[in-house]
């Protein structure tokens, strides 16, 4: 065990720095802006799985966890569509999840915003061309703003969420 211990020492840190990149959102748009003035304050998200692998979910998950705490800048995750302010739906729309999506569309209040979170849901991703895949979610709900990556990274998610936010000045 010392041997393993002396020579970890003497190696030291192998692992290299993930590359800071600029988040990959497009702009925002503003008719998204004149609907997220609303919601400068607080933003409820519910996240919608429409047929992912899950990778976006965890990402999403990882927003609330200490280091990223997306709480403390207002934006809380809520349970029903009844209570939330933006639907962040991810994953392809599959056939089975069609209805569902639309429901919760429904049932979410107006003035809401429509996140289409990921490279799946922007545009089928590796999903593309299965016949349980029914197409993007922009084909079936208005999307208001496209996160992309395969998965987004949490800092992404969170940056794209704060520039939705902002005051104009």
């Amino acid at each position: 065990m010392f041997r393993i211990l002396k020579k970890s020492l003497k190696t030291g840190v192998v692992t290299g720095q993930h590359p800071a990149g600029e988040p990959q959102a497009e702009d925002i748009k503003p008719e998204t802006r004149d609907k997220a003035k609303l919601f400068k304050k607080s933003l409820t998200i519910r996240e919608v799985d429409t047929g992912s692998c899950n990778a976006c979910e965890m990402e999403m998950n990882a927003l609330t966890n200490p280091i990223y705490d997306v709480e403390r800048f207002g934006i809380h995750i809520a349970a029903s569509p009844r209570h939330a302010d933006a639907l962040v739906v991810t994953g392809p729309v599959t056939v089975n999840m069609e209805r569902a999506l639309k429901d919760v569309y429904k049932q979410t209040p107006d003035p809401k915003l429509v996140i289409a979170l990921g490279d799946c849901a922007i545009n089928c991703g590796v999903f593309k061309g299965s016949y349980a895949v029914t197409g993007p979610v922009d084909r079936h709900i208005q999307v208001d703003l496209h996160i992309a990556g395969c998965p987004p990274r949490p800092s992404d998610i969170l940056h794209v969420l704060k520039a939705l936010q902002e005051r104009e000045q």
